[in-house]
């Protein structure tokens, strides 16, 4: 076997002429014929008994010719892939040159890995954007706990209200006729969730425990039963119980129930503590990708399409993968969601382009900064993923190839320098809107000063002063003093001190 010819094509495309010798291809057609003689008949021989010979003049010389070709595809692509020193991608395209008794000549177009310029990776800027805990988000928080904890009571002297859970039975019809579904009895319903049609909720408050009575509603036009789709209709509802949400008190006996701490003060700043390190763990990795975003951004590379096909299909395996270690799989996933493969692979697609230039740029690094690995690091990732896949580490290392372990790390090394290397930048500051009626007010000023005579320049400049007051949200009060330089340095300076405590 022997590269006979290398030629590139096309952009990231090669044609390699493979040649496989007279001997190699007889052996493979003499396995061929060994694996199919059994299914063969022959007249005059017992069924798998007739003799090569026999049935290559009987069915044609190149009986045997396609099982051997493929049994001589793999011995023959790897090494002419290794000769011509190709880094390929994708899935090779095979094509049969010539093929008789003196051997076998293959072409077969392969694609290869892009050639990648990246420059000023190091010290790249992204946006770093950590969110302040204030006393009103610790205070959410521990209202979620509160209600977490909450004990459900019956109510029987008040009319329900909403936030309470009903039990009622009812009976829905459209034009005096019932539907499917329109129909149950004692059903619990939180009034407020939104559970059911738009009006319906609202039309059991004030009812007390006992009333029977009809709730009008019309279903919306975008309803996904078709034939109630903008429908009025009538629900004959009875209400039997009426139940609310008690909240334990707030104190340190609760505190003590919910924590392993002893007073309510202590609960509380233990709780903003943890809200403080989830964000900014948050701003950690929301950082990180931006790094990785902006090192895509300075890399330049002619991708073939076949890198993004296959890493889609990698990304589409792994979510079947995980679907199955929920008892689920795609074609299960796609009943309930109405997609198929290629919407799936569509929502995919994005996700999978943004992976594989990140790989190449990372790749590009490691070998702009001379990245090394050493055999204590490679050793060290067998055993993890051993532990990770709950495998012998020997099988680990028969799955996986020490230069793709290799590599892995170098790649994994070549993101944790730009990282350590990356500029955090404050968010851009988010732009005022002007209200509606400030540029209303605005634009009755402009006209009518366009009507107005012409007045001394201190007073055009107290106008127009005024009028940026007023742009600014401030024209709902009625200014008569233009705005002090003094106190906009101030109003400004106090702005951007909060902002940077917010960050």
């Amino acid at each position: 076997m022997s590269l006979i010819n290398k030629e590139l094509t096309d952009k990231n495309l090669y044609t390699l002429e493979i040649g496989v010798d007279k001997d190699t291809f007889e052996a493979a057609v003499n396995r061929a014929y060994k694996k199919n003689v059994g299914k063969i008949n022959v007249p005059g021989f017992r069924k798998g008994k007739a003799p090569r010979v026999v049935i290559e003049k009987m069915y044609g010389k190149g009986v045997f010719y396609e099982d051997a070709i493929n049994d001589c595809i793999p011995g023959a692509f790897e090494p002419a892939v290794k000769e011509a020193g190709l880094d390929i991608v994708g899935r090779p395209d095979f094509d049969v040159k010539s093929v008789d008794e003196n051997g076998l000549v293959l072409t077969v177009k392969v694609y290869v890995k892009p050639e990648v310029k990246i420059a000023d990776y190091l010290g790249v800027e992204a946006v770093r954007d950590e969110k302040a805990v204030n006393d009103a988000d610790v205070e959410a928080e521990i209202q979620r706990d509160l209600e977490r904890n909450a004990r459900t009571v019956d109510v029987t002297d008040r009319p329900a209200e909403m936030g309470d859970t009903v039990v009622i039975d009812f009976d829905g019809s459209v034009d005096g006729v019932h539907f499917d579904g329109g129909k149950a009895e004692g059903h619990e319903l939180k009034l407020g969730s939104g559970q059911f049609i738009p009006g319906f909720e609202e039309q059991i408050v004030g009812k007390s425990i006992g009333d029977s009575f009809d709730v009008n509603v019309t279903f919306p036009e975008t309803y996904h039963e078709k034939t109630l789709a903008g429908k009025a209709a009538v629900f004959a509802v009875k209400l039997h119980a009426i139940k609310k949400q008690e909240l334990p008190a707030l104190d340190d006996e609760f505190a003590k129930d919910v924590s392993e701490f002893d007073t309510l003060d202590a609960y509380r700043a233990d709780k903003k503590a943890k809200m403080e390190e989830r964000n900014k763990n948050a701003a950690d990795s929301q950082f990180e990708e931006n790094v990785m975003l902006a090192v895509i951004g300075k890399m330049e590379a002619d991708i073939p399409e076949c890198m993004f096909e296959a890493e889609t299909e990698n990304f589409l395996r792994d979510y079947d993968n995980r679907l199955r270690m929920q008892g689920l799989d795609l074609n299960t996933y796609f009943k309930y969601t109405g997609m198929n493969l290629d919407s799936m692979r569509a929502q995919l697609r994005p996700q999978a382009e943004q992976q594989v230039k990140l790989r190449l740029a990372l790749e590009k690094i490691a070998e702009l900064e001379d990245v090394k690995v050493t055999e204590e690091e490679i050793a060290a990732e067998y055993k993890r993923m051993a532990e990770a896949y709950n495998m012998p580490e020997e099988e680990v290392r028969k799955i996986a190839e020490e230069d793709g372990v290799r590599n892995d790390l170098r790649v994994k090394a070549a993101a944790e320098l730009v990282k350590k290397n990356a500029v955090a930048t404050a968010p851009a500051p988010v732009k005022k809107v002007t209200p509606k009626k400030a540029l209303a007010k605005k634009a009755t000023d402009a006209a009518e000063g366009e009507k107005a005579p012409a007045k001394k320049p201190a007073a055009k400049k107290t106008a127009a002063k005024k009028t940026a007051a007023k742009a600014e949200g401030e024209a709902e009060q009625n200014v008569e003093k233009p705005v002090k330089k003094t106190a906009a340095k101030k109003t400004a300076t106090k702005k951007t001190a909060t902002k940077k405590t917010e960050e």
